[in-house]
């Protein structure tokens, strides 16, 4: 693995150029002390080390994987490769590579990108948990260090199956680890969650490590929400109920009207991205954009859009659906001389251009109710699947469920997540994998994409510059 001999002193300049040219005021308001911070000095106050744990919030957006532009933001690429995304433009070479399922060793980074914020945490751990300085908020640093460790491997063992495990920041030692089975990274993310809840305050902070309405970093209730689904992904089905109810019953979380769903203020957000400078999010970029109701010809959607929604998405929901008439929306190139009229559909969960008005959101407790009913369905008790599954159905203006059985309500559950997750941190790309459907589904896609899937594409490639630097490491297979 690619786990790059940065040192402190390089780490935190860099972090602290970020900060100083663009830092989002609700995340961190903290001024760096005066002169450089380097070296033996980064860990010495709580406010070097906010400005250093901030920065790796600010890795995780803007060129980022989870709220970055289209060309590296994972939601976008997953829905790409699978069935919820296709592109409108052949511009870009990225969206187009990942749509026909033709990912290769060296046109994805992901690998080395998630391992080398791994290795800044590490850092960041070691560094918190080492000084000598008296630090006030030491254990609102430490928490959400290593709830962000675990959110990590959370989605390379998602991605990438068996990974190692990396945790410390020697190279020597990281140079040379093998792959650790998907069960052990699964118990070192529920450990590393266990010990964010353990740290972390039930409010909200901010980089002065004092209570912030905004929900854009980590606390208690964000830790236990991603055990709740890590739970459910390593089917520990009742250890996934348990906490998923903790934050159900959590007053100061509630579903939120669909048109209400995604604003900054949403009592249903539990853990969100700020954007850098207060901007709009880039999933108002990607997907609306202001982009008009009708287009005519000679225009085309590139110039507001790269990519609209697979036409297998908006036909999954069913009709009344508040979340299609609130969450998607359309657009109608007018017919041409040689071409007719066509009507495209788009993500539409981010609708404001005004910074600061939305956040991207990561965990919410819709997700919650889901994850829930799945773990009720899968131990048997259908009854209290069926109410939490039409607590999300009523939400949207649907009729109750009418699955009763067991696998009926765990396939009621997989379809509602497709509807209400969707484009959102690669639930979709996800779901599949763990539910042992993608084969099913992505052969019906690949012959939609005029393309074929394989089996080994589950799992993306790895380049062979990280395999070289660890001779440890063994490739996916079918690269």
């Amino acid at each position: 693995m690619q786990l790059k001999i940065i040192s402190h002193t390089l780490t935190i300049l860099v972090l602290s150029v970020s900060l100083i040219s663009g830092c989002e005021k609700y995340l961190n308001n903290t001024q760096l002390p005066a002169g450089t911070i380097a070296g033996d000095d980064a860990f010495v106050s709580d406010n070097s080390i906010s400005a250093i744990v901030t920065g790796s919030y600010f890795s995780l957006n803007g060129s980022g994987p989870f709220s970055g532009g289209s060309s590296s933001n994972l939601g976008n690429l997953m829905g790409l490769f699978t069935d919820e995304l296709k592109p409108v433009a052949t511009s870009s070479v990225t969206n187009q590579v990942y749509y026909n399922d033709a990912l290769t060793t060296k046109n994805t980074g992901y690998w080395s990108d998630l391992y080398n914020k791994i290795y800044v945490v590490n850092a960041n751990i070691e560094g918190i948990k080492s000084t000598p300085a008296y630090l006030y908020y030491k254990d609102q640093w430490l928490g959400e260090c290593y709830f962000l460790r675990a959110f990590l491997y959370f989605n390379l063992v998602n991605i990438y199956g068996d990974v190692p495990l990396a945790l410390t920041s020697d190279f020597t030692v990281n140079s040379k680890l093998s792959r650790a089975p998907q069960s052990q990274v699964y118990d070192q993310i529920i450990a590393d969650c266990r010990m964010a809840k353990s740290l972390l305050s039930s409010d909200y902070k901010d980089g002065f490590g004092t209570t912030s309405t905004y929900r854009v970093r980590p606390n208690r209730a964000v830790a236990t929400a991603l055990l709740a689904k890590a739970f459910l992904f390593a089917g520990k089905w009742d250890s996934a109920e348990v906490h998923a109810a903790a934050l159900i019953n959590n007053g100061a979380y509630k579903l939120e009207a669909p048109d209400q769903t995604f604003l900054t203020e949403s009592k249903e957000t539990i853990w969100a991205l700020a954007t850098n400078n207060d901007e709009k999010t880039y999933e108002y970029s990607m997907y609306n954009n202001a982009m008009p109701a009708t287009i005519t010809p000679p225009e085309d959607l590139s110039a507001w859009t790269l990519v609209a929604m697979n036409p297998a998405l908006p036909n999954a929901f069913e009709t009344n659906d508040q979340r299609f008439t609130n969450w998607v929306r359309s657009t109608t190139v007018a017919a041409s001389a040689t071409t007719p009229s066509i009507t495209y559909y788009f993500p539409n969960k981010y609708k404001s251009a005004t910074g600061g008005a939305e956040k991207t959101v990561l965990l919410r407790l819709a997700e919650m109710y889901l994850i829930r009913a799945e773990a009720r369905a899968r131990q048997e008790n259908t009854g209290g699947a069926q109410v939490d599954l039409n607590m999300i159905r009523t939400r949207a203006g649907l009729p109750a469920t009418t699955a009763g059985t067991r696998d009926e309500l765990i396939s009621a559950v997989t379809a509602e997540r497709r509807v209400e997750l969707f484009t959102e941190c690669g639930n979709r790309f996800f779901d599949l994998k763990r539910t042992g459907t993608i084969d099913a589904v992505m052969t019906v896609a690949a012959q939609q994409k005029g393309t074929t899937w394989k089996s080994y594409m589950s799992l993306w490639p790895i380049n062979p510059d990280d395999i070289i630097l660890n001779t440890n490491l063994t490739p996916n297979p079918g690269y």
